[in-house]
């Protein structure tokens, strides 16, 4: 009933469609896979940047409690490096500088203190950096 078919006859698009599809979706994995790396440098730059705001702001908590029991900035620490916790490897820069200056209107100037500090976590070609600058009398 059917006429037979030749092999010369046949004529299929089956190999070039499989290699299209194969093609394609080796991209789209390619291309998710560089996604999530990405991805997760992202998360842990944005975790590494926090770890030095959280350094900067124990730096400038230790600037003002050494600040205000001593009255000069003579008495604050130029650098404090943290080794615990989740301060490890992370240091903070401090800069103290004051003024005297008649605030509430007594006869006795106050002296205010401007503490300036530079949180940084990291090494290399990863390293996030944070300043906090705090007054106080």
């Amino acid at each position: 009933m059917y006429p037979e078919r030749g092999i010369k006859q046949q004529i299929g698009a089956g190999l070039p469609v499989a290699l299209f599809i194969i093609t394609v979706l080796a991209l789209i994995v390619t291309s998710m896979a560089q996604q999530q790396e990405s991805s997760g440098a992202s998360v842990s730059q944005q975790i590494l940047s926090q770890r030095a705001f959280y350094a900067a702001e124990s730096g400038a908590q230790v600037a003002v409690a050494e600040a205000l029991s001593g009255s000069s900035c003579g008495s604050v620490s130029s650098s404090i490096t943290f080794s615990n916790g989740g301060l490890s490897n992370c240091s903070a820069g401090i800069t103290c500088t004051s003024v005297q200056a008649d605030i509430d209107g007594s006869p006795a100037p106050e002296t205010v203190f401007t503490l300036l500090s530079n949180g940084q976590c990291g090494s290399g070609p990863e390293v996030a950096s944070r300043t906090i600058e705090v007054r106080v009398r």
